[in-house]
């Protein structure tokens, strides 16, 4: 079914043509409701920028600031252009168009592999792309060509974690210098890799040394340096940070660490100087509280989702149920309540339930619990069409940011 533009007082250029919730500016005071929110600081965002970006450049690093998980939204890109990305990187071509109409300074890379039926709008759309197939390729270069546009390409090595990638180093090479040899309407940007996305694998000096060590053979090949040797994401901030990021690794692909930036100290104990979770905030509107028994009451068996959840016996405990669901957060594991004594402890599709027993106030139906998250928790809430987004400071621009999809 086809998109419907509300109508209403907000500027065209403030909402998104594809949800039916409407969204503020950043110069527009938020109207109280509807719900749930997903409120946005530009300003906390700009701030992670420049605190990652500077320790970055410190070391020799460009940062491409990765927009996906906030659902490419035009002011999020603005407010990391205006924190000192050098790059704005999504995985949808859609929001890179965007992005791109919106008049975004910087290079736009593209980080999922385009399809063939996309190379198309890949050439037109994006200034740079990840790439990991030589059938696509040559068909991204006959694309390219016919767009008149001359497109970067970043060559994918698979370190372990199986996802894109050549995973003979040796393979890579020869792509490498096939593309730079052959390939006119290419530009052979460098060589990167991915890791944790998929298999989990944690970036080291020593998986990440063989990406730099493919990199100094294609220029030792092909007669000169390589602009990008893209050492990862999120995940690759600790060496980075440690110092042991190899050398010769010079750019990362950062969304996590900029829009959520709670893995880092959470998963991996690491503290950023300067990087705070407080970019996006999710406001749910409460629609019962009750005291109920805190264990389901007759013969378990599976939920809406096919899964089998355990439940703890707690006797009866104060609940309070609001208005979001699996459908607007994805996993309710990745909220995190912001105010004490609320626990989260289950969700349906449209529904979310809380503990609030321990709460220190009264709670009704009416009231408003905020809750910070973890990146599942964003990506989901940021492309949700029933989620209200509004945005707060101007991550250091004065005009106000358009909005796209």
């Amino acid at each position: 079914m086809a998109c419907r533009r509300k109508t209403g007082s907000l500027s065209q250029a403030a909402r998104s043509p594809c949800y039916d919730v409407p969204m503020t500016s950043p110069d527009e005071p938020a109207a109280p409701g509807p719900f749930p929110e997903l409120a946005i600081d530009l300003d906390v965002l700009s701030s992670n920028v420049r605190a990652l970006a500077g320790l970055c450049r410190s070391r020799g690093v460009s940062l491409s600031g990765v927009v996906k998980g906030a659902d490419g939204l035009v002011p999020v890109a603005r407010a990391m252009v205006a924190g000192g990305c050098d790059h704005i990187a999504s995985s949808r071509l859609g929001q890179l168009r965007a992005l791109k109409e919106a008049g975004i300074p910087v290079p736009l890379l593209l980080i999922r592999i385009p399809a063939p039926s996309e190379l198309a709008e890949a050439a037109r759309w994006a200034d740079r792309s990840l790439q990991s197939d030589e059938s696509v390729l040559r068909a991204l270069d006959r694309a390219a060509d016919r767009a008149g546009r001359r497109h970067g390409v970043v060559l994918m090595l698979d370190l372990g974690d199986l996802r894109e990638g050549w995973f003979d180093g040796t393979e890579l090479v020869e792509a490498a210098v096939r593309t730079e040899r052959e390939l006119s309407a290419l530009e052979l940007l460098g060589i990167g890799t991915n890791l944790g996305c998929y298999g989990s694998i944690l970036p080291t000096p020593e998986n990440l040394g063989r990406l730099a060590g493919a990199a100094r053979r294609i220029e030792d090949r092909i007669g000169r340096a390589l602009e990008v040797v893209s050492g990862g994401a999120t995940s690759s901030i600790p060496l980075l940070l440690s110092g042991a990021l190899p050398e010769g690794i010079n750019n990362l692909r950062v969304g996590e660490g900029l829009l959520a930036a709670r893995d880092l100290p959470h998963f991996y104990k690491v503290d950023v100087p300067g990087l705070s979770p407080g970019v996006a905030t999710l406001r749910a509107e409460v629609i019962e509280v009750r005291t109920k028994p805190s264990h389901p009451v007759g013969e378990i068996f599976i939920d809406a989702f096919g899964e089998r959840p355990t439940y703890t016996d707690r006797g009866p405990r104060r609940r309070a149920l609001l208005a979001a669901g699996k459908q607007d957060f994805g996993k309710h594991e990745s909220l995190v309540p912001l105010e004490p004594g609320v626990e989260v402890i289950g969700s349906s599709s449209d529904h979310l339930i809380c503990d609030v027993e321990d709460l220190d106030r009264p709670l009704a139906a009416g009231d408003i619990l905020e809750f910070g998250l973890f990146y599942p928790a964003l990506l989901f809430a940021s492309q949700s069409r029933y989620v209200r987004k509004t945005f707060r400071g101007g991550g250091g621009h004065g005009d106000t940011p358009s909005q796209g999809s």
